[in-house]
């Protein structure tokens, strides 16, 4: 703390991982992504997070490079998850009534697509193409009508323009119109925007019910019956039951729905990715999931859970806006036509047990035991316009480390100070 309102803070954290583990595959599971350095070896990343922040009694004002999380979740969110490796931004938080509350961020994100335009030049020969810029621009507003209650609505855009664009660093805006008015003129493809909202109520007691949804596109005339197109859009819905029947036991249920083509974009410069990771939930397009947990606390200091995951990922689809794919004519209606989840292409059922043991002040004991059981399946009906069609051997290596594959029980053991 420098003063009463300035802080500064920084963290830096190695990881080294051992073993034929790491991937350019998109793998399925809920953990951190890091950018990799590759070696024979396996590989090892570096991620440094810190920042400086101006703050007051009603918000404040700050140049992070951190880990963002919008949307109530026990087991990922579907809007901003904080899976994808830490990114610099500005923010800005403002509370200044108890029934308002803002939430704003300006990101530099990292696109992995190089610009042909942009390169270093070595040796006068040899060409190194820099990435293409890309950034996000993001609000969140949370009203609180009543006590207990928070009703939260935002949008965001990811942009990839030479510079950044003043209109995307006003805090309290629609971000779809902006952009509209800055590319529509030239009948150019405008930038990647997107909506969501969240809902959390704690006036039951022992209750906490919450529930959010992520908006990609949205087309009121897709929710007619007769119209076979579905809204690219995210749903979870959850409920978390505390100290009932007893105290210091907590259960959670959780379930998340995910259509086609909600993550992705026909531009690849502007999927709502960075550093190639799904910037929401960390199963992606198309995909399900069922979370049950148990938790209990029988002394101080030590914690147990009991976790179920059921998920499921549907048909990959690639994001096609029109033309001819797997020797098929079409656009893109025709892929969100197709039937939600679909044939179940990858399945992974887990059964874990966590448990954590505080020995003294800040240092802990972490065990875990855990049971998987992770599938692909052999797609059996004509492939479609659009789909990424693979072999039940080719989905479960694009998504699932070897060593995880089928049936395994896993154990795990852990000790940490102060984190």
């Amino acid at each position: 703390m420098i003063g009463k309102h300035l802080s500064v803070y920084g963290s830096l954290r190695d990881l080294s991982n051992d073993g034929d583990t790491l991937s350019s595959y998109k793998y399925l599971n809920n953990y951190p992504g890091y950018e990799y350095k590759e070696a024979s070896y396996g590989g090892d990343y570096s991620d440094s997070r810190g920042g400086i922040k101006y703050s007051t009694t009603w918000g404040s004002i700050g140049i992070i490079k951190d880990n963002v999380v919008w949307g109530d979740n026990y087991h990922g969110s579907n809007i901003l998850s904080g899976r994808a490796p830490s990114f610099p931004m500005l923010t800005l938080t403002l509370k200044p009534a108890k029934w308002f509350e803002l939430n704003y961020f300006h990101a530099w994100l990292v696109s992995n697509i190089a610009d042909s335009s942009y390169y270093y030049l070595e040796n006068g020969t040899r060409i190194w193409y820099r990435p293409a810029n890309k950034f996000m621009a993001a609000n969140m507003l949370t009203f609180t009508p009543v006590n207990k209650l928070k009703i939260s609505i935002g949008n965001s855009i990811i942009y990839a323009e030479k510079t950044i664009q003043a209109g995307y660093l006003i805090p309290i805006a629609f971000y779809k119109s902006i952009d509209h008015s800055l590319t529509k003129g030239l009948g150019t493809e405008n930038q990647n925007s997107q909506m969501f909202m969240n809902i959390s109520l704690r006036n039951l007691r022992h209750t906490h019910l919450y529930g959010s949804v992520f908006i990609d596109e949205l087309n009121f005339a897709r929710f007619k019956p007769d119209n076979a197109e579905a809204n690219p859009i995210s749903v979870k819905l959850g409920a978390s039951i505390s100290n009932f029947p007893l105290d210091n036991l907590s259960a959670v249920f959780e379930y998340t729905r995910t259509n086609i083509l909600n993550y992705k974009h026909s531009i690849p410069v502007l999927t709502y990715a960075s550093n190639s990771y799904n910037l929401g939930h960390y199963l992606g397009d198309n995909a399900q999931e069922i979370y049950l947990s148990l938790q209990y606390k029988p002394i101080r200091g030590l914690d147990f859970k009991l976790s179920y995951t059921d998920a499921k990922h549907g048909n990959e689809y690639d994001y096609v806006r029109r033309g001819t794919s797997n020797g098929l004519t079409g656009n893109v209606d025709g892929i969100i036509s197709q039937p939600s989840l679909g044939e179940i292409i990858w399945s992974n059922r887990t059964l874990a047990l966590h448990g954590t043991y505080e020995v003294i002040n800040n240092a802990y004991l972490v065990l875990q035991a855990e049971y998987s059981n992770i599938q692909a399946y052999e797609p059996t009906q004509a492939v479609t316009f659009g789909e990424d069609r693979m072999t039940a051997e080719q989905t479960l290596n694009y998504f699932t480390p070897k060593f995880l594959q089928g049936q395994n029980l896993t154990f795990s053991a852990g000790i940490s100070f102060g984190f």
